[in-house]
């Protein structure tokens, strides 16, 4: 239980970390190299694991079917959702961003409901309340703060693609081993971006060796470490335990953004990220 749990923090502290070494890696470069840098990172490392692990065969065995959605689960995932993501980060910053996109377990919730046939609970209910406040209170703080409407727009984008891409891997994790099924759509998200990234090859021939010092360990920690120890988590202490722990991301995204990255602190954005992490404990709980 012990180990469980403490599994489940240091993928929220990863998340955390993670977000705060992309909006710095994101100063001088556009959100498509730098999510390209850090999927490459991802994908390699997924790589080296599978020859370790011997999971070739078990991906060469797969239908051609898992392949194709998980193909498309990786796409929502990390090309587009976490283009609004870099994008949003570029233009509001950690604090201002990740309580919105924080919000993707209500989006997963609904789809899950529609296309799955989940059962929608009182505590979702109540938690989707809070958490549409929250989103009311953030933009507000937002609008006072005459920041950029577009910034909010790509950070509401985010969860929603997110929530899809989950959707999609929820199919999938009976398919395959939670491990084979991380690596494919890190991949798969390297090679999709990768064929439609082109136009950015000299800037991501560019990048120095300090851009490279950030945005890779970014990579290890959200797409690698965060991932990992979290489906451990969940195999030890069951995912009723392990997303209320992880639900603390967004707070310790924040406060490391403010800590380390001088953004300033708003009353109204800590209110939201306070019944956002509510809203997130009562939905998957």
């Amino acid at each position: 239980m012990i180990l469980g749990i403490l599994l489940a923090l240091i993928s929220a502290f990863a998340w955390g970390i993670s977000s705060v070494l992309i909006k710095v890696g994101l100063r001088k470069k556009s959100p498509v190299s730098a999510n390209l840098v850090r999927l490459y990172v991802a994908a390699l490392t997924y790589l080296i694991i599978f020859y370790l692990n011997g999971s070739y065969g078990e991906i060469a065995s797969l239908p051609f079917c898992n392949h194709v959605i998980a193909f498309i689960s990786a796409q929502f995932g990390f090309v587009i959702g976490d283009y609004f993501y870099f994008s949003a980060l570029k233009r509001l910053g950690v604090s201002r961003v990740v309580p919105i996109t924080s919000t993707y377990p209500l989006w997963t919730i609904l789809w899950v409901h529609l296309f799955l046939g989940r059962t929608i609970t009182l505590n979702v209910v109540v938690g989707a309340i809070l958490i549409v406040a929250a989103l009311w209170i953030v933009r507000k703080a937002e609008v006072e703060e005459h920041a950029d409407p577009k910034g909010f727009l790509y950070a509401l984008l985010t969860p929603i693609s997110w929530s899809l891409a989950i959707t999609l891997m929820d199919w999938l994790s009976n398919r395959m081993s939670p491990l084979t099924l991380a690596g494919l759509r890190m991949i798969y998200a390297a090679l999709g971006l990768t064929l439609v990234s082109w136009r950015y090859i000299d800037e991501i021939k560019g990048f120095s060796k300090r851009e490279l010092s950030v945005v890779g360990p970014a990579g290890l920690l959200g797409l690698v470490i965060a991932q990992y120890t979290f489906v451990k988590s969940v195999a030890l202490v069951g995912s009723q335990i392990a997303t209320p722990v992880t639900a603390i991301n967004p707070i310790v995204s924040t406060t490391l953004a403010v800590g380390f990255l001088g953004e300033p602190p708003n009353k109204k954005i800590l209110i939201g990220l306070i019944l956002v992490v509510i809203g997130i404990v009562l939905i998957t709980s």
